[in-house]
Parts: structure tokens; C-alpha cells; sequence
């Protein structure tokens, strides 16, 4: 876990041993990351860590009559940061692999990894088959929510959020690889020339204004960057649908008949 120690303090997170914490979830975890602001490169002072993974629930608990807590969440206070957990049972994640979903996928593959197990591995080694051109429209209709939100709240925080979608998904188009670090981003897709600007302005607060954003200059500049995801799509090699089910069913089903998901 070394590595990812020094990625966890270069993306500005606490580094701090959360194996006490993880353990007392009801169910063994698959893998836990962050995800979030800090995930997405532009993180502010006063940001609380999103953390993201998987659980894997008891066979008992989906042969019963009793309808599975598929999904935890739970949030605390680390010495003075707000954390947030959220996890979703291996059979639902997987699914939602299966579909066209960036935001597992990012979950999935992030590099700020907190927990991880064999399974985890094997997982991000699967990710590549359920990529596809479909997952630009992920990505055009989560920069639609955030533009919309900006639109009606004037922070800057869902106008990154908006120009990070944009070119996380024209990059995965042309290069079939996820990126969800936006200042990454900027050395591979061409971007305005204001957005690091914009990026250190957010790292005074969670909900500043976008002050520096010219209104009209921005808003262009998302229509032309739409435009761009809509023309990867059509031009991508990604496949139409999805491959891999039979070896994540065979994954999950592994999974769920014991086999460990320790370190």
C-alpha cells in the first residue's frame, strides 16, 4: 500500500490508517477509494473525503424473503474531516458495470485506494470489456446536471464538475483509457485556457462563487466542448455494448461463495 500512501497525500487527503474504520462495516469489502473532488484534481480547504467501494453480502442474505440492503452509506468525522461512505453489494456494482456508467467505472479505478483485496484486482482487470462508445452519453447527461446546476447557483464547483465530465469523456472516447483528474486532463484534450485558474480559485472554498468565469465565454465554451464528446463518440472504436459478463458473473459468484476478499 505504499504507493497508494504517497498518491493519497499528493491529492491532499489525510493519510491516515482507516483499517479500524473499514472493519467495523457489517459485511467484508472488496475495495474502498476515494472518489469526489479529490478524485477529480480540485479539491478546497474545507472539502469532506468521499469514499467508495463495494461490499459483498452473505448468500443468505439474497435467498430469504427479505429484500437486501444493497447499498450502505454512512458518514463520521476523522479528525476533523467529514468522511462519507458509501458502498454498493458486488451483484449491484457489477450490473452497474454493465451498463453504460462512468461513475462506477471511476470508483472502480481510481487511483486514491484506501482498501483493497485480490477480487478488487481482478475487477479493475475487467473494467477495459464493459467500456463503450455509450458512455459518452454518461458523460454528456452528468455535464448537463452540473451546468444547469451552475447556471442556477453561480459556484464554481459544478462548473468544473461540468468541464471535467466534457473531457473525461471525449478522452475515454478517442483513447478507450479513464481519466478523472482534470488538470491531467488538460495536457491530453484541449481546453480553456482559464480552467487552472479556476481550479485554484476552488481550493479556497467548497462553495465559492465562479468569479473569474466569464458568463458568455463560458458557456461556449461547454457548447463547443458537447460538441467535441458528440464527434469522439461518432468517430470512437469503442464497442457498442459490453463484453466480459460470463467472468464477472463467474467473479461475483466466487465472490459470494467465500472466497476471500482480504488483502
Amino acid at each position: 500500500m505504499r504507493g497508494h500512501t504517497t498518491l493519497l497525500r499528493q491529492a491532499g487527503l489525510p493519510v491516515t490508517d482507516l483499517t479500524p474504520v473499514l472493519r467495523q462495516e457489517p459485511c467484508p469489502l472488496l475495495f474502498a477509494t476515494v472518489s469526489g473532488a479529490h478524485l477529480y484534481g480540485f479539491p478546497s480547504r474545507d472539502s469532506d473525503v468521499d469514499l467508495r467501494g463495494v461490499h459483498v453480502l452473505p448468500a443468505e442474505d439474497l435467498v430469504g424473503l427479505r429484500t437486501p440492503e444493497e447499498t450502505r452509506s454512512r458518514m463520521w468525522d476523522h479528525d476533523g474531516v467529514e468522511m462519507d461512505l458509501v458502498t454498493h453489494d458486488l451483484r449491484k456494482f457489477v450490473r452497474l458495470m454493465l451498463k453504460p456508467n462512468g461513475y462506477v467505472l471511476e470508483q472502480l479505478l481510481s487511483p486514491l485506494v484506501v482498501h483493497t483485496t485480490v477480487l478488487h484486482a481482478e475487477l479493475v482487470e475487467l473494467a477495459p470489456a464493459v467500456v463503450t462508445r455509450n458512455h459518452a452519453h454518461h458523460y454528456r447527461g452528468f455535464a448537463g446536471t452540473q451546468w444547469r446546476l451552475y447556471e442556477r447557483t453561480g459556484e464554481l464547483k459544478p462548473l468544473l464538475y461540468t468541464f471535467r465530465a466534457l473531457l473525461t469523456g471525449i478522452h475515454l472516447m478517442r483513447t478507450g483509457t479513464l481519466v478523472a483528474h482534470l488538470p491531467a486532463l488538460l495536457g491530453e484534450v484541449a481546453a480553456p485556457a482559464y480552467l487552472p485558474a479556476l481550479i485554484e480559485a476552488k481550493a479556497e472554498a467548497e462553495h465559492g462563487a465562479a468569479h473569474l468565469a466569464d458568463g458568455p465565454a463560458v458557456a461556449q465554451d461547454v457548447e463547443a466542448l458537447n460538441a467535441v464528446l458528440d464527434e469522439a463518440r461518432t468517430a470512437s472504436r469503442l464497442a457498442e455494448a459490453p463484453s466480459g459478463f460470463d467472468a464477472l458473473h463467474d467473479l461475483v459468484v466466487r465472490a459470494r461463495l467465500g472466497e476471500t476478499a482480504s488483502p
